[in-house]
């Protein structure tokens, strides 16, 4: 009789564990190779969402679960815009902004056939489908679904999904930010959704590593500023200095759950991201994200209004990288929780309909399942 087997969620990865899965599911592309397809991806789930009207919430729920998809799926067997078109699907689920493929067909194939969106009447961008090939249709249709099937599993059908936006408010207001930190802190927020990060740290982390960065670019190699601006909120040198300082200053780690060599590494992750894209433009990275499409713009005309410069050069990125790494903050141990971290996460079962599967929301050592 087939065997069974029991498969846990597993919420969060450290960085070893992120190395490890991703190279081994790289395959014979380099790391370069994989981190243009990555933000391929994500621009392409970034851009369908923006046209549809998804709120951020949906998109940057999307663009976590191809992340983690490609932690146990080889990129060499995927096309990234159908691991993306399914990733929004699921995404579209969690959070009851529900679409049909075919909705999502219709405004990737906008995207995807250009000529065939230059024919196009709708003055939304999309195409109608009943005028493409019936039988492309259908077999794009089921590959989303088949894509869908192994995304659920590899999330184990837990359908939880926190985000750090209200966190960025939350934490900026309690740290006596200012309006002009909260809100960039909230875009570095949405941009950190390109990376790994939301895939090694929960989402309070997230808010308060967005809320440092954002302290940095905006202090870093400026005049200097006062302790307080003319609201009597903390300017954001003074906001920087004391995160970097740790506990020296505030007990801000205990009350967040956070350490101040967390928040670094988050930060060199951000500052990688915005080095790349200030380098390579049409990446679509930047700051400067809009959080939601606005409702005045057409349809059309959202995804063109996001294509804004980086307000930041690379050189002065890269000076800020070094003068991080001169604090010498300690990192996160690189030692993996097993000694194979492939046996925590094997997939041999993920999509096959051999056996019986137990899907289970907690690791096998958290207190979830202990009984």
């Amino acid at each position: 009789m087939p065997s069974s087997s029991s498969k846990y969620y597993h919420p969060y990865f450290s960085p070893a564990e992120i190395e490890y899965l991703s190279e081994k599911q790289r395959g014979k592309q380099s790391a370069t190779q994989e981190e243009k397809i990555r933000q391929n991806a994500c621009t392409f789930i970034e851009t369908i969402g923006s046209r549809i009207g998804f709120p951020r919430r949906t998109i940057a729920t999307a663009q976590a679960l191809y992340h983690r998809f490609h932690l146990f799926f080889p990129r060499k067997d995927f096309q990234y815009h159908e691991v993306a078109l399914a990733a929004l699907f699921v995404s579209t689920k969690e959070h009851d902004t529900l679409k049909k493929p075919r909705e999502l067909l219709s405004v990737s194939y906008a995207l995807r056939y250009p000529e065939l969106a230059a024919k196009s009447k709708n003055p939304s961008g999309e195409i109608d489908l009943d005028t493409v090939d019936p039988t492309m249709v259908e077999n794009d249709r089921q590959r989303i679904l088949a894509i869908e099937r192994l995304i659920l599993e590899t999330i184990c059908f837990n359908f939880t999904a926190r985000m750090p936006f209200a966190y960025v408010i939350k934490i900026g207001k309690e740290m006596q930010a200012n309006k002009q930190n909260i809100k960039l802190a909230w875009r570095i927020a949405i941009d950190c959704y390109r990376t790994l990060l939301p895939l090694m740290y929960p989402p309070h982390t997230l808010a308060a590593g967005s809320i440092y960065v954002a302290a940095l670019l905006l202090s870093f190699e400026k005049p200097e500023q006062p302790i307080r601006d003319a609201n009597d909120d903390l300017t954001p040198s003074i906001i920087a200095e004391k995160m970097s300082n740790g506990e020296i200053y505030w007990d801000w780690q205990e009350r967040y759950r956070t350490t101040v060599e967390d928040v670094d590494e988050f930060a060199h992750a951000i500052l990688d991201l915005f080095i790349q894209y200030s380098q390579n433009p049409s990446a679509n990275t930047s700051p400067s994200t809009p959080s939601s499409p606005s409702p005045n713009l057409a349809t059309r005309d959202r995804h063109s209004s996001q294509q804004q410069q980086c307000p930041y050069k690379a050189d002065y990125l890269i000076r800020l990288k070094i003068a991080l790494r001169e604090k010498q903050h300690k990192t996160r141990p690189k030692k993996p929780l097993g000694p194979d971290p492939s046996a925590l996460y094997n997939n041999e079962r993920i999509g096959r309909n051999e056996g019986t599967v137990r899907f289970l929301f907690f690791p096998p050592e958290s207190k979830g399942n202990s009984s």
